[in-house]
């Protein structure tokens, strides 16, 4: 995409090692304003064994023009590594933040996950997750917290477990976590962000599709009922009739950024 002028646009930067390969993520820089600014890491969905880092570029150029520096990161994939090493990759990526917090102008407190669907999963289990799980991998910027101060989370996956109970998301977990789950129960709960709600949660914006099909609208509305009962600040977005992959679609589009802005808003601006 081109970066709009308000902007500035940082491609193919590396920011962590993962299986012996670097990581890389493309960086989105509001182009005006000084002070410290919030970030945003931004983490494509694909079922953990497909996407691509582009998916959530139109938001975070859109949210680099209000302010947000925003990282669109890529991760180890199923068919090259099995969980925890999406999360590890995520969880270095909000490190790798943080340690260039300084030249990036970045406020450490400020910190945000979104992600959709598979990546929205992932952004949940960053804000519920700490360094008590080993959890947190090895690829760099050790010393430095991979916990965010927010989390949007779209159509995102809460309960692991329950994609075995569908043929049509079945493999899709086997495949991510390395077996199934009569062999592995335990990595199944460890996996599942509804498994690590907890007081002290961050603020969670849950936006979901009535009738997703692929990750039912259940997931969020059980995610959301646990973070109310531990006193989170939680919003939620339910997209009437929509399907799967909805907020990157007309007509959801621009309600859905708008949300998101205004949820940011409420939270991290000073």
């Amino acid at each position: 995409m081109n970066a709009p002028d308000n902007i500035e646009l940082r491609r193919d930067l590396v920011y962590g090692q993962g299986g012996g390969r670097d990581l890389k993520l493309d960086l989105f820089l509001p182009a005006a304003g000084a002070g410290l600014r919030p970030g945003i890491v931004f983490i494509h969905g694909g079922g953990w064994s497909g996407g691509s880092r582009g998916q959530f570029c139109p938001q975070a150029a859109h949210l680099a023009g209000r302010g947000y520096v925003g990282a669109c990161i890529e991760y180890r994939l199923s068919g090259e590594a099995i969980f925890p090493a999406a999360l590890e990759d995520a969880k270095c990526a909000v490190r790798w933040m943080r340690a260039h917090a300084t030249d990036l102008r970045i406020d450490v407190d400020r910190i945000a996950a979104c992600g959709g669907s598979a990546g929205g999963h992932l952004a949940a289990m960053l804000g519920l997750t700490d360094e008590t799980l080993g959890l947190e991998g090895q690829g760099g910027h050790g010393g430095f917290s991979s916990q965010v101060n927010l989390v949007i989370d779209c159509n995102g996956v809460s309960d692991m477990v329950e994609l075995t109970t569908r043929e049509r998301t079945l493999a899709i977990a086997t495949d991510f976590l390395g077996g199934s789950l009569a062999e592995k129960p335990e990595v199944y709960r460890l996996a599942s962000p509804i498994e690590h709600v907890r007081r002290g949660a961050p603020p969670f914006l849950l936006l979901h599709g009535t009738s997703d099909s692929t990750v039912p609208y259940s997931h969020t509305n059980r995610l959301l009922e646990q973070l109310d009962a531990v006193g989170a600040p939680t919003e939620l977005f339910a997209a009437e009739g929509a399907e799967h992959g909805f907020f990157n679609q007309d007509p959801w589009f621009e309600p859905t950024l708008e949300r998101m802005e205004r949820f940011l808003a409420a939270h991290f601006r000073q």
